[in-house]
C-alpha cells in the first residue's frame, strides 16, 4: 500500500499531534511492526516492542519535552521522508540540568504499509541553553 502525499502529509500532522501529547501508545499506532529506529547516539531498536521498552522510560520522565517541525520533503514516489526538527526540553546537560535546551535535528523516515519501517535521527551536535552555543556533552 503506497501512501499518497496528502496521506503522508495527513500521518505526519497526527504524528506531530500525538508527540505533542507525549502519547507514546499513540506515538505506536505510527510503526510497521519491523521498525528499525536508530537515535542520533547509534543506538538501535528493531521492531515495534523493543522500540516501546527504549522509549518507555523516556516518555515517563519527558520533563516537558516538544518537538516543533521546521521543514519536511516528502518524497511521495519512495515512500520517504526527511522532517527537520527543532527540540525543546529541560536540559540534561550537566551543569545545565533543567534550563531549557534547544537542539536541532532531522529524522528519516521510510514508509511501507502505509507505516513507517525505518526512522533514523541525526542530531546537531551543538545546542542552546539561556542563548549560548555549547557543544553536546553526552
Amino acid at each position: 500500500m503506497l501512501l499518497s502525499r496528502e496521506e503522508i502529509e495527513d500521518t505526519l500532522q497526527r504524528w506531530n499531534a500525538a508527540w505533542d501529547n507525549h502519547d507514546l501508545e499513540e506515538i505506536m499506532q505510527f510503526f510497521h511492526d519491523d521498525i528499525l529506529f536508530e537515535n542520533w547516539t547509534g543506538g538501535k531498536a528493531l521492531g515495534k516492542e523493543a522500540l516501546r521498552k527504549a522509549w518507555t522510560p523516556w516518555f515517563e520522565n519527558h520533563g516537558g519535552f516538544r518537538f516543533m517541525e521546521e521543514d519536511t520533503f516528502i518524497d511521495e514516489k519512495e515512500q520517504k521522508v526527511l522532517y527537520r526538527w527543532l527540540l525543546e526540553w529541560p536540559s540534561f546537560e550537566r551543569g545545565y540540568e533543567g534550563k531549557w535546551e534547544k537542539r536541532r535535528g532531522i529524522d528519516i523516515m521510510h514508509f511501507q504499509d502505509g507505516k513507517i519501517i525505518k526512522k533514523l535521527t541525526y542530531s546537531k551536535t551543538t545546542i542552546e541553553i539561556e542563548g549560548e552555543r555549547l557543544p553536546l556533552r553526552r
